[in-house]
């Protein structure tokens, strides 16, 4: 069921509920992440329901996701009515498996910034124990032992 005319708000006010841009709106709109309906004199309403899509869009992007996987997170919940609590649920549980690989990478940056990334530049000290010979570059280029390699044990 489309909702009333009363649940239609303007652009400016569902920007102030939801602290983004109306031109970031807009942009959303664009990429079909939400819908507005237009008055007779073209004006943009959008549902109530809308304020959720977009600040949940908002807090997705913080997280690092994508607009094709926001785009598809989206797709699951219902047109026309206010998501519920169970349509968030799932959502979570979508996300839940990438927001730990994140946390794990971020933990692992966290802890082994200060030692050998595994980048290949054989200019540390240390990069002589962990990196001999530049060991890390079997695995590809980039920050090995930051991208998930594990470094092998120091020679000694």
């Amino acid at each position: 069921m489309p909702p009333s005319p009363a649940d239609m708000l303007p652009i400016g006010h569902i920007a102030r509920r939801t602290g983004l841009a109306v031109s970031a709106i807009r942009f959303y709109e664009a990429k079909g992440l939400v819908r507005a309906t237009r008055t007779a004199s073209g004006q943009r309403r959008f549902a109530r329901a809308d304020i959720r899509r977009l600040s949940f869009i908002r807090i997705a992007q913080g997280l690092g996701l994508s607009l094709p996987e926001i785009a598809a997170l989206l797709s699951d919940l219902p047109d026309g009515r206010t998501p519920t609590a169970r349509d968030w649920k799932a959502i979570s549980r979508r996300i839940r498996a990438t927001l730990d690989a994140r946390i794990a990478t971020l933990e692992k940056l966290r802890n082994d910034l200060d030692g050998c990334i595994g980048c290949g530049c054989l200019s540390l000290e240390r990069c002589r124990l962990y990196n001999r010979d530049d060991r890390a570059a079997t695995g590809g280029s980039g920050p090995r032992y930051l991208l998930g390699d594990s470094a092998p044990e120091p020679d000694g």
